[in-house]
């Protein structure tokens, strides 16, 4: 279970150093698997996790534009990486250019995967869930209790 958020910095070769705290999870899962996300993060998958998803997206009909786009976005962009035995991460000059990653970056577990953004869109995404103030839970959680 991946959860938290981090603050990392990319080194110059554009390598991220996982946390201690996920490494083990990370290297028992074998490659990783880095891809773009719609709002311009990116997302980082132990290969095991991405897989069924990688499956269900070229399932959907190629034809149709949605799902074609999709399929441009998800697995176009989808990279393996092995971590190196330092514990770190390259991310492809095309992913770091597409979510906008320089040095400073936020690495945000959401469960079976972890989301990686740029320290300008980790902001943004803060203030939109504050703006969202008490209409942030969706439909049907209503009844969640904290």
């Amino acid at each position: 279970m991946f959860q938290g958020a981090a603050a990392l910095n990319l080194d110059a070769k554009g390598r991220l150093a996982v946390p201690a705290r996920h490494r083990e999870a990370l290297a028992a899962a074998g490659s990783l698997v880095l891809t773009a996300h719609p709002h311009r993060c990116l997302l980082l998958y132990p290969l095991p996790a991405w897989e069924p998803i990688r499956d269900k997206v070229l399932a959907a009909p190629s034809l149709e534009q949605q799902s074609a786009l999709l399929k441009r976005l998800l697995v176009g962009f989808a990279r393996e990486e092995e971590m190196d035995a330092a514990g770190r991460v390259l991310i492809a000059p095309e992913l770091r250019r597409y979510a906008g990653l320089e040095k400073e970056v936020w690495l945000v577990g959401q469960g079976n995967h972890f989301e990686l953004w740029s320290d300008e869109g980790w902001h943004k995404q803060q203030e939109a869930i504050f703006a969202l103030g008490d209409k942030l839970l969706p439909p049907g959680m209503e009844t969640l209790t904290l």
